[in-house]
């Protein structure tokens, strides 16, 4: 950026990595690539007194985020000492403003709690929003499925605080995305109906996101090739494929019977069932709760527990 003639620069992350228990940023400080803003802590007053970077005219402010949102309790506290109208105020914050979250039960902090700046550097929430002189840019790159699926691509903002039109946005289309959603009943024959449809796709050098969702009738999620659709996808060209299953659902059967008063309910419960519901499977139902209801030895760790039972109702079932 130096070489190019920008001669300073306001990185805003929208996460904290650690790096052997130091953030990354702290790394970068260190080795001499950037400087972290500063503050201080103070008792008496119970305030937290933010350091300014001085470029020039320009106030760079910043206090970092915490887990679970712990830091909106600490943002009601800060302030700066430094009069406003002397310079440019910059103030980065990783957290979620209340103008931002709206009803929704999580922590914030309103936009009028915290001391006033010509602009806002916003980190956290992988949202593309704007609101007066603040903005949440949105990620580089969307990094999950719902993220792919409702921004589609990575952008970032650049801010002319002197023009009419501040806010900037620059996508970066790195590559399409494909949205596809298939109402499924039958498992069994969804597969090639996906695939069927996908033939008429222009997939080439694209990310498709493959939402399946509906209740069951027949068949159940495992019967599902994805990896067969997967594979189709690949050969047609496709960069990669990402697929969304959690609105597909098995349709709840009811069981409906009375059971006698009896010494062993256990018995009479899988007797009934067991009438109402052939299967060649049932005569190996008693032998499976036993082999599951076995528990923990002493010493055992979880992994050697849960293999024990595993192979315990392999045998069971003969595989």
């Amino acid at each position: 950026l130096k070489e190019a003639g920008i001669k300073s620069y306001v990185i805003a992350g929208s996460h904290d990595y650690s790096v052997s228990g130091k953030t990354f940023l702290d790394v970068l400080e260190k080795a001499g690539f950037c400087e972290i803003c500063k503050y201080e802590s103070n008792d008496k007053t119970n305030e937290i007194i933010l350091k300014p970077i001085i470029h020039k005219s320009y106030h760079i402010y910043g206090y970092p985020g915490k887990k679970s949102g712990l830091e909106v309790q600490d943002l009601s506290k800060i302030k700066i000492n430094e009069p406003y109208q002397d310079n440019f105020r910059i103030l980065m914050l990783h957290t979620t403003i209340k103008e931002v979250a709206g009803n929704l039960p999580i922590d914030s902090v309103p936009l009028e709690m915290l001391p006033t700046a010509d602009y806002y550097a916003l980190g956290h929430l992988h949202i593309d929003f704007q609101y007066k002189n603040f903005v949440y840019p949105g990620p580089i790159f969307p990094n999950n499925f719902a993220e792919l699926d409702e921004l589609k691509y990575g952008s970032f903002y650049i801010v002319d605080t002197n023009s009419s039109n501040m806010l900037k946005k620059i996508e970066l289309k790195i590559k399409e995305v494909e949205s596809l959603t298939f109402e499924v009943k039958d498992t069994l024959t969804a597969t090639e109906e996906i695939i069927s449809e996908l033939e008429k796709r222009n997939v080439v050098d694209k990310i498709i996101l493959l939402k399946v969702k509906g209740e069951l009738e027949k068949g159940k999620n495992s019967d599902m090739d994805f990896k067969k659709i997967e594979n189709f996808v690949k050969d047609k060209g496709a960069y990669f494929m990402l697929k969304n299953t959690h609105d597909l659902k098995t349709k709840e059967v009811d069981l409906e019977f009375e059971i006698e008063k009896t010494e062993n309910i256990e018995d009479e419960a899988i007797k009934l069932y067991s009438e109402q519901n052939p299967s060649d499977f049932n005569s190996l139902i008693p032998q499976l709760v036993n082999s599951l209801s076995i528990e923990k030895q002493e010493g055992e760790n979880s992994e050697n527990f849960t293999k024990r039972i595993l192979e315990e109702s392999k045998k069971i079932l003969k595989f």
